[in-house]
């Protein structure tokens, strides 16, 4: 398999674009790797790259996107932070891959057993990961369903929370972002969610 080239990214639809990342995933679950050689899409992509989609992920050592959805080098913008949390460069950098590359999908994705949403969940101050904690704090707010042990010990709490911090990172993009807002409504670019499971391998998509 090769890299997108300008004239294949053009052709790329945000639909298109998404199934290419469930097909990978399935592979991925079934442990079937497409065939790629790594030197020469070095070779390919040293002149230019052609990324077909922008991936914010956690830093979790077990969520690396290109490994999760099969790809290779030169076929996504990885993203990645504690969380999955949305601030201005990254934000800046959606926009980069979107309006200058021309990907034509942004994925928001979140996992289960987060550490990043266990440690809000748990209320843990400390030094500069509190402030980024606080960014998780609106997910927690949102989860009504849970009465009684709304912490980390308590999985079903911890899963809905990390699904509403997916959905409320894909809705901050569309507030905080009117460029990116005007592409997916003009049809350029899909914006969605998605909850990779650390026990199956298995991506579900929120669209």
């Amino acid at each position: 398999m090769r890299p997108h080239t300008k004239e294949t990214l053009h052709t790329l639809t945000p639909e298109l674009a998404l199934e290419i990342l469930k097909d990978g995933n399935e592979r991925f679950v079934n442990n079937i790797k497409a065939h790629r050689d790594l030197l020469e899409q070095v070779n390919v992509t040293s002149s230019g790259q052609f990324p077909f989609a922008a991936i914010l992920s956690c830093i979790d050592s077990r969520t690396s996107a290109e490994l999760i959805f099969d790809q290779g080098l030169g076929d996504i913008f990885s993203i990645r932070i504690a969380g999955n949390i949305l601030n201005d460069d990254i934000l800046g950098s959606m926009e980069f891959a979107c309006k200058i590359a021309g990907s034509k999908l942004i994925v928001v994705l979140g996992h289960t057993k987060c550490g990043a949403i266990e440690y809000a969940c748990n209320d843990i101050v400390l030094g500069n990961i509190t402030k980024l904690l606080s960014k998780i704090k609106p997910a927690i707010e949102l989860e009504k369903e849970t009465k009684t042990e709304r912490n980390g010990n308590n999985k079903l709490f911890m899963n809905n929370v990390t699904t509403n911090n997916v959905n409320l990172t894909v809705k901050k993009i569309k507030e905080q972002s009117s460029l990116l807002a005007d592409m997916e409504k003009s049809g350029e670019i899909k914006i969605i969610g998605g909850l990779y499971d650390l026990d199956t391998g298995l991506v579900t998509f929120f669209d």
